[in-house]
């Protein structure tokens, strides 16, 4: 019998700690919850979750520095739930890594109808048995959220990186459109998300060592999508 999904409460409040994790435990999640960075830090060590909640105003940390470094080092969907309503925070806090951002107050049921979202995201039928895509003389470790090119030099993209990633080695020479992005990726469709994409497939780009002036791998089709154009192997 497969584990409940473990989801991690990162707020500084202990009401919102506890009215998340009634509700995430009543729809049969693990939960664990914790009011400072550190020990939330120190937890994860111990024990990776599947899901990351993470507020922004910590009394120990800035959130968003939490965020960044959740999406470099961990493979749990993050989730930022803030009282930050402004779209440049949303904006900066999807940038960072987050995958979704749920802005105070909420409905505990939203939280719950999120958390589910990504982890079918992540664990959707559509994905391939391995872990592994060989592609333009790379290979992309999704189990690892590794990029390894051909001379063995090592490449650590993010979660949020990495679905971006898998869209495109999923439907190599297809054209995928804003529109299919936000259906597959999740999160509100506008001037948010898109910047968003625009960051996570940038970054892509230069991970991969792309010319951004004339990239050959991820190309861009103005007004219509992107279309990754490399041979992809799934091992």
């Amino acid at each position: 019998m497969s584990r409940a999904p473990l989801v991690a409460i990162l707020d500084d409040e202990p009401e919102i700690r506890r009215m998340l994790a009634l509700a995430l435990e009543e729809a049969g999640f693990q939960t664990t919850a914790f009011g400072r960075a550190t020990e939330f830090e120190a937890a994860l060590k111990r024990r990776a979750p599947d899901v990351c909640l993470v507020d922004l105003g910590l009394p120990d940390r800035d959130g968003l520095a939490v965020v960044h470094r959740l999406a470099l080092e961990s493979g749990a969907a993050i989730i930022i739930v803030s009282g930050r309503a402004q779209v440049q925070d949303r904006v900066t806090g999807l940038e960072l890594g987050a995958d979704d951002y749920i802005i105070k107050p909420f409905d505990p049921a939203e939280v719950v109808a999120r958390v589910r979202a990504r982890l079918r995201k992540g664990r959707g039928e559509s994905q391939p048995a391995t872990q592994t895509a060989h592609f333009s003389g790379w290979t992309a470790h999704f189990d690892r959220y590794l990029l390894v090119a051909c001379d063995g030099a090592e490449v650590a993209f993010s979660h949020a990186e990495g679905e971006v990633l898998r869209l495109f080695l999923e439907s190599p020479r297809r054209l995928i459109s804003r529109a299919q992005m936000q259906e597959s990726l999740g999160g509100a469709a506008g001037e948010s998300f898109d910047r968003a994409m625009d960051v996570r497939i940038s970054r892509l780009r230069t991970k991969l060592g792309e010319d951004p002036r004339n990239p050959t791998l991820i190309k861009t089709i103005y007004g219509a999508g992107y279309i990754f154009l490399g041979e992809v192997e799934w091992r």
